[in-house]
């Protein structure tokens, strides 16, 4: 029964975590915000289980009880994620502001959640029965019996169930697994019931995830229509019908939209890739080999077939989103796939830049705005460097971004600003151009990118390119003297004094000047304040800019959280460090009786710190693996599969061969590992990324990850007999340590994801469990490290 509660929860936090992902249009920040949810009530459930426990003794009963529960709310919340978009009152495709969605998290997750939270208390107390223990063993037993779950679980579901199964049919056959372990030690002959039902209803399970996909859908886009659902590894795929246009979302994102088949024009869901391409292909004086990455799809591939060009080389990540979008693309990009001159790679535009030794003239990134941190990986320093490595010495790159004219609003012209002052640390020549959507064009050289419109024209004229969409004359509009000299102006300048980032831009001069004197004057101007106008893949700053901005965008002030966020010090760890010191100093001072005070104090200390520090590690590990691997969607299951195995190993290792486990001087050599190991995984994680192989990297990420879960698991059966020596109950010791490592972990998960990562970066969230844990292991020491048996 305790394999089945790992897997159980195992695999219904993945598929909760996918759904609610979905209905957060893939914001990362929800990463840690979901999982703080998850925690906080199975907390909640861990102490309720010890209250039921002292009331009602009658253990299978009650596990009888909440095994059905937990079978019948899994299905029912994962349905319940789905209808959410209706609770909220934005318009679509708006993202949820971080209330919104730790609001919807809690709320929905609180019932099923809560029961596991007390089925770990009721199966401790049955494992403590049948040994006839009076000591945490059946605590520690159970710990590692649920990590040994969790990880059959994630390996289930990545290697299995992820590729075969929708959520429903996934979650009800795990739900049926639950009630046959349980029948199977109290009522054997009623075992069968559970499987024979599940199997029934397996085969009407697709059309009730079909049914609920379209109410889902209808209540974030009430005009469109759910044509087609696919399962990718890489996330849920859906096709939506506006009229004759058709988009395509992925884990609830848009991806690209296409405006129907005619040949006649260009739709206006087209035209920004028309000009994209175009422009740019005009900026290279020559351009032979061409780097596509994304964006063919929704037109920018067929434009730039219509040039003279030796080679396209078209990545695209998923295989699956291909087929998705073929029936419904234009004649012409359908031919443009089919060119002899194109090649289409199936693979992450990152790695693919990384690995291949070819040169390319021109290198065009046509991806969304970094508005995850899948996209975000396009906009850093790191991928600059990667893509100038592989352009020829007279090459060109080109990204580009939402905008607004003139740049109104702090928050469009920080986020503006960071992606070109990211480009500057990398190339000596960019030039952004363009109002409502900006073009960023960066050389390796100086003179290789004009503004000049009779240049530009002359060379789409002597290419000889026809196109519906574009004409000469475009060129002429684009690079109008005025927009573009203020644009350049403003992005130049801003981000250069202390706060810029909280304050709007500066507004140009009435004649701001030619784009040469723009580029003289820029030489003489302050530093580029780092911190908020440099992106990276370690501090993903463009990526919280452009959350606030689409936040400010679509739903007017309700940023007012992330904004908040922005004005976060680091100096802010101190306080709360220095009040934990402190309360143990006094505690310590108290004579008598009372002296248990000061010791448990320090053993809820040492707890939370550990909950907090691996979960904050977790955190920076998942962004680090999103941005180095462009994917956490499929992998979840399995990085948490690694952690739970060294978590399982940690506690079997203290339960077998830690002869006192109530000695407190173990439990603050665990602490001032955990505090090293954390600091060691801050170096470690940027040298990692900076590595070629990808499958070094990879078993890299999955020992340090093992290592966290092994410390982790270490820490819980030394703190429940540490405890246990103090309280003497048991189950109240149990759900006094399970509750309060898994508040740790809550407040870590939030705090590390929504907090720390995106305005500090990725080592911060590892400097963080090394403050935290350092703590720990000082307050343990004040308060003395002797054996707990002094209070037996």
């Amino acid at each position: 029964m305790v394999l089945t509660l790992g897997v159980t929860c195992q695999i219904g936090q993945v598929v909760y975590l996918r759904e609610l992902l979905m209905v957060f249009h893939g914001n990362e920040l929800a990463l840690g915000i979901i999982l703080a949810a998850w925690m906080i009530w199975v907390a909640i459930g861990s102490r309720l289980g010890a209250a039921v426990l002292r009331r009602n003794d009658d253990v299978l009963r009650l596990l009888r009880l909440n095994a059905v529960l937990v079978a019948l709310l899994l299905p029912v919340t994962v349905l319940l994620i789905r209808l959410l978009p209706g609770l909220f009152d934005v318009p679509p495709g708006a993202l949820l502001s971080l209330s919104d969605m730790a609001l919807a998290s809690l709320a929905v997750m609180a019932p099923s959640t809560v029961l596991l939270g007390a089925q770990f208390v009721l199966l401790a107390r049955l494992w403590r029965d049948s040994h006839n223990a009076v000591d945490a063993s059946g605590a520690a037993r159970t710990y590692v019996g649920e990590a040994a779950g969790n990880v059959a679980g994630g390996l289930l579901f990545t290697l299995f169930l992820v590729h075969h199964l929708n959520s429903f049919q996934a979650i009800v056959l795990v739900a049926a697994l639950l009630l046959i372990s349980v029948l199977y030690v109290s009522h054997r002959r009623w075992c069968l019931v559970p499987a024979v039902a599940s199997l029934a209803v397996l085969p009407f399970l697709p059309q009730v995830d079909w049914w609920s996909s379209q109410l889902q859908w209808r209540l974030m886009a009430r005009d469109y229509r759910l044509l087609e659902t696919y399962q990718s590894r890489y996330g849920t795929i859906s096709v939506l019908q506006h009229h004759d246009q058709h988009s395509f979302f992925q884990s609830g994102h848009l991806i690209f939209s296409t405006g129907g088949d005619s040949e006649l024009g260009v739709g206006l869901e087209e035209q920004e890739a028309v000009t994209l391409a175009h422009l740019s292909m005009s900026q290279h004086r020559d351009p032979q080999r061409v780097l596509l990455i994304g964006g063919g799809l929704r037109g920018t591939l067929r434009e730039i077939v219509r040039y003279p060009v030796q080679r396209i080389d078209y990545v695209e990540l998923d295989e699956i989103l291909i087929g998705a979008a073929l029936p419904h693309l234009a004649a012409g990009t359908r031919d443009a796939l089919a060119d002899s001159r194109v090649r289409l790679i199936h693979s992450d535009g990152r790695l693919y830049i990384k690995t291949t030794t070819t040169l390319y003239d021109l290198i065009i990134v046509d991806v969304p705005d970094p508005t995850t941190a899948v996209l975000n990986r396009f906009y850093t320093e790191e991928f600059f460097s990667e893509a100038a490595a592989r352009l020829e010495p007279d090459g060109i790159l080109v990204v580009g971004a939402v905008s607004t004219p003139d740049l109104r609003g702090s928050a469009i012209a920080n986020r503006n600003a960071t992606i070109y002052h990211t480009l500057r640390r990398v190339f000596p020549d960019v030039l952004p151009m363009g109002e409502r959507f900006l073009f960023y064009f960066a050389a390796k050289r100086s003179g290789q990118i004009s503004a000049d419109v009779m240049t530009l024209m002359r060379r789409f004229f002597d290419r000889g390119v026809e196109a519906p969409g574009f004409s000469a004359g475009h060129f002429a509009v684009l690079l109008d003297p005025g927009p573009l000299q203020r644009i350049n102006w403003v992005l130049r300048n801003h981000g250069r004094t202390r706060g810029a980032h909280l304050e709007p831009p500066p507004g140009s001069p009435l004649l701001p000047g030619t784009i040469e004197e723009i580029r003289r004057l820029e030489e003489d101007l302050p530093a580029v304040q780092e911190r908020f106008f440099v992106n990276s893949d370690f501090r993903p700053i463009g990526y919280y800019h452009t959350l606030v901005f689409w936040n400010v965008l679509a739903r007017g002030d309700q940023a007012t959280a992330l904004r908040w966020i922005a004005r976060v010090q680091r100096w802010w760890i101190a306080p709360p460090l220095l009040v934990i010191l402190a309360v143990a100093v006094l505690l310590r001072g108290v004579r008598g009786g009372n002296r248990r005070a000061g010791t448990r104090f320090a053993l809820l200390c040492a707890v939370f710190t550990t909950g907090l520090s691996t979960m904050a590690m977790q955190i920076a590990l998942l962004f680090a693996f999103q941005s180095i691997y462009g994917f956490v969607y499929e992998m979840v299951g399995l990085i948490v599969a690694v952690f739970m195995a060294g978590l399982a190993l940690g506690a079997w290792l203290t339960q077998s061969f830690v002869p006192d486990r109530s000695d407190r001087r173990v439990l603050a050599a665990v602490q001032g590992a955990v505090a090293l190991f954390a600091a060691g995984t801050g170096i470690a994680l940027p040298w990692a990324a900076g590595l070629s192989s990808a499958a070094a990297v990879f078993v890299i990420f999955c020992v340090i990850t093992f290592f966290a879960g092994v410390l982790n698991g270490a820490d819980f059966p030394l703190a429940a007999a540490c405890y246990l020596a103090l309280d003497g109950r048991p189950e109240r010791s149990t759900a006094a340590v399970y509750g309060v490592e898994l508040l740790g972990a809550c407040c870590g998960a939030a705090v590390a994801s929504a907090v720390i990562a995106p305005v500090f970066g990725i080592v911060a969230c590892c400097l963080l469990a090394t403050f935290g844990n350092g703590t720990a292991f000082v307050v343990l020491g004040i308060s003395g490290v002797r054996t707990g048996r002094e209070y037996a």
